[in-house]
């Protein structure tokens, strides 16, 4: 608690001072090279008083420095960090804590080899935090850009901006890295986990009276409180309070999707019906006694609830915007949080404060109970993802994916019995005669169970293989609709480990250990295609059913790839043999997904996935996203195999 009342303290200070700046460490970069060896030499001078920590640093405490490259595959590490001098170690009382830091002058090494005599270029930034006995600044960074090679002259160092500011380029990167958290908070709208979201604002803004100021006063604040969780989000990032990994276990632990599953079905059976979700009258009367303020509190929980069930399908985004924010320091976290909650929340705005006027329109009643209890049917369906989640996260074996889509059947086939009429609750009126909307409607369900039904046949279900577990069986459509690959043509060097609950896509063949996978990819001269991906990532999923399934793609993986899956959210105990702790953040991985998550982020500074790498067999890589286009990724594949 100390800790978060000295970052708020100086926080304020930031934002509200800023004609007050100070900058106590001040860097200047070096460099020494003998052929293909060479020394990068990091110099930081702090100002008397003040402190630089070290590079290593326990859980709990400030921000350590650390040195990020934009691209270390031009270059072999030499050796660990050499520190001169070494770093005092002493009790912190603030954080309560012994640390390790810097005074006056330090001069960090690192030893590399670069791979080619031609002319290299090494970018990156070091990230660092500076303390006193009274006061902490925010983390900042200070680029370097050092050149080898470029002619016969000596090596060329460049350094922008060595104070830690930051410079005009860096200032534009800054502007380009907000307006991408934007496109970001509009992309989240459009995924999978989302979508189920905006039942449950339009049914609880639709109670919101006939006083259309109050109604439009209550949309607003819940589109003020999304956009105010999402910045406090960065601004705990920007101020060392949380790591990178908070949305990876939001997302993937089995406690907050059993949370999501409970409140997607408290949701689905109140709109039946049975009971009205309202605040306890206690708690709005403790809190204000005018009922304006009790609609802005249910807005606050609305706005919240909204926010926390999203991170199931948007951990993806939140996560690698704040991982690049993270690396370049300053307060890129805070602003990218902002403009990503201001993207994310505006369309939930609209929708908030449009249906809040719907009871003013003439002829309203009881057609707004049919639109509640079709959200409730959608509702039901999509809570069974988050099970689905733990299931797969855990390796239960519980809900497989015939069981999965049989529910969905079960419950659409439903839906389209209640818009016929043919199902009726206690707050519906007798329908008198069927309007063509609801036998259109109607038609849409009962088609879409008869998509499902293909499904248990075998169909890949490419549109919503998102949502759906992964298929490990080959049924009558996997065997006759498509000609993948036959994985058997691919030998393996050994019995790959985890093989036993760990698959891949249409059972190709492959490796769940890096280093298993990659000392096959040595013996048989392959390259290594590397996949960090997730059992509950809904683009993982869609990408395996769309370019992976591709059996032309099938067939270059199988033929000219050694395959590694590593799962970034699997639970599978460690030997305490294989435990691992994290260069990142000091932690001691113990689980499978912790392992390959911390080595994800160490090798590509990202925690995005879908993320595919092809490693070749002299080290060298090649990185590529996420896409739905077989083109792209096998232009992709192609290109590890010319080189």
């Amino acid at each position: 608690m100390k800790r978060i009342f000295l970052l708020v303290a100086f926080s304020l200070s930031v934002l509200f001072a800023q004609a007050q700046i100070i900058k106590p460490i001040k860097w200047t970069f070096d460099s020494k090279q003998d052929g293909r060896n060479v020394d990068l030499i990091f110099k930081a001078t702090v100002d008397t008083g003040w402190h630089l920590y070290d590079t290593y640093l326990p859980e709990g405490g400030p921000i350590a420095t650390q040195i990020v490259y934009d691209d270390s595959t031009k270059f072999d590490f030499v050796g660990d960090l050499q520190k001169d001098p070494e770093p005092i170690e002493t009790f912190d009382k603030t954080f309560e804590l012994t640390l390790r830091y810097f005074t006056d002058k330090v001069a960090l090494t690192q030893k590399i080899k670069l791979k080619t005599d031609g002319p290299v270029d090494i970018r990156g930034h070091v990230l660092f935090m500076g303390c006193n006995d009274k006061e902490c600044l925010p983390p900042d960074n200070a680029d370097f850009d050092f050149r080898f090679n470029q002619s016969a002259s000596a090596p060329v160092v460049e350094s922008l901006d060595v104070t830690g500011g930051t410079t005009n380029a860096s200032g534009q990167a800054f502007w380009l890295f907000l307006l991408l958290s934007l496109a970001a908070g509009f992309a989240s709208i459009l995924t999978p986990c989302v979508f189920p979201m905006i039942p449950m604002t339009v049914s609880f803004f639709m109670r919101g009276g006939d006083n259309r100021k109050k109604s439009v006063l209550t949309g607003l604040f819940f589109g003020i409180s999304i956009i105010l969780i999402f910045t406090i989000l960065g601004a705990l990032f920007s101020f060392g309070v949380f790591g990178p990994n908070v949305g990876s276990m939001l997302s993937t632990h089995w406690i907050p999707n059993l949370i999501f599953f409970i409140l997607f079905l408290v949701f689905a059976i109140s709109f039946l019906g049975a009971f009205e979700i309202v605040l306890p009258a206690g708690l709005v009367n403790k809190t204000d006694s005018k009922a304006d303020k009790g609609g802005l509190i249910g807005a606050f929980f609305m706005a919240l609830t909204t926010v926390i069930v999203s991170f199931s399908c948007t951990g993806p985004f939140i996560g690698a915007l704040i991982i690049q924010a993270v690396q370049h320091g300053g307060m890129r976290p805070l602003g990218g949080m902002f403009f990503y909650g201001l993207a994310f929340a505006t369309p939930f705005t609209l929708l908030a404060v449009f249906p809040s006027a719907l009871r003013r329109l003439p002829k309203s009643g009881a057609w707004l109970n049919s639109v509640k209890v079709v959200f409730a049917f959608i509702l039901l369906a999509f809570a069974l993802k988050f099970l689905g989640n733990i299931d797969q996260v855990y390796g239960l074996g519980i809900l497989s994916r015939q069981l999965f889509l049989a529910i969905w059947i079960v419950d659409f086939f439903m839906l389209g019995l209640y818009l016929l009429g043919k199902i009726k609750f206690s707050h519906d009126n007798d329908i008198t005669h069927l309007g063509i909307g609801r036998f259109l409607l109607s038609m849409a369900s009962f088609i879409f169970v008869l998509y499902l039904f293909t499904g248990l046949l075998g169909a890949p279900l490419t549109s919503i293989s998102a949502l759906l577990p992964p298929d490990n069986g080959h049924t009558y459509f996997s065997a006759n609709l498509s000609q993948p690959a036959d994985p058997s043509s691919a030998a393996l060097c050994s019995t790959p480990k985890y093989a036993d609950k760990l698959h891949l896509p249409d059972n190709l063949p492959g490796y769940f250990d890096l280093q298993q996978g990659l000392a096959c990819a040595k013996e048989q001269n392959k390259p290594a295609l590397v996949v960090f991906k997730g059992h509950a990532c809904a683009n993982c999923k869609k990408m395996e059913n769309t370019v992976w399934a591709d059996p032309e793609n099938q067939k270059l993986l199988v033929d000219n790839y050694v395959i590694i899956g590593l799962y970034d959210d699997d639970r599978t105990k460690l030997p305490e043999s294989e435990w691992v702790t994290s260069k990142i953040d000091g932690k001691v991985k113990k689980n499978l997904g912790e392992k390959n998550l911390d080595l994800q982020i160490s090798m590509f500074n990202t925690n995005s996935i879908p993320f595919h790498a092809i490693i070749m067999p002299d080290g060298s890589k090649y990185t590529f996203g996420v896409t739905f286009n077989n083109e792209e990724f096998r232009k992709f594949l192609m290109k590890g195999l010319k080189e």
